[in-house]
């Protein structure tokens, strides 16, 4: 059974920084492409940076220069560093995989990334 669950969520003030974290069981973890997306609810979301399992990047230009995805194969985690945050940056955060078209696994509940003073 396929298991995603984000942390590390939080408020932040604008500028400031955060790391969430995104747990996966049930999968190779280390042969699939995984990223990380946004939106206020799992409806509606926006892909922001995908890594593949080499280690290669993407990032949508709303956040490139500022977050840095990064993945451990051998403890199954996907990272997001996300610097310099904006109050755009507001939202609900989930990890999936990523350049799937519209495959998925199951979504996990995300986790709330809140950017305000």
């Amino acid at each position: 059974q396929v298991q995603l669950v984000e942390s590390g969520g939080g408020l932040v003030q604008p500028g400031g920084s955060l790391r969430i974290s995104c747990a996966a069981s049930g999968i190779v973890f280390g042969g699939y492409a995984m990223g990380w997306y946004r939106g206020p609810s799992d409806n509606h979301l926006e892909p922001i940076s995908g890594i593949i399992p080499s280690g290669s990047t993407v990032y949508a230009d709303s956040v490139k220069n500022r977050f840095t995805i990064s993945r451990d194969n051998a403890k199954n985690i996907l990272y997001l560093q996300m610097d310099s945050l904006k109050p755009e940056d507001t939202g609900v955060y989930y990890c999936n995989r990523y350049f799937s078209g519209n495959v998925h696994f199951p979504w996990g509940r995300g986790t709330q990334v809140t950017v305000s003073s």
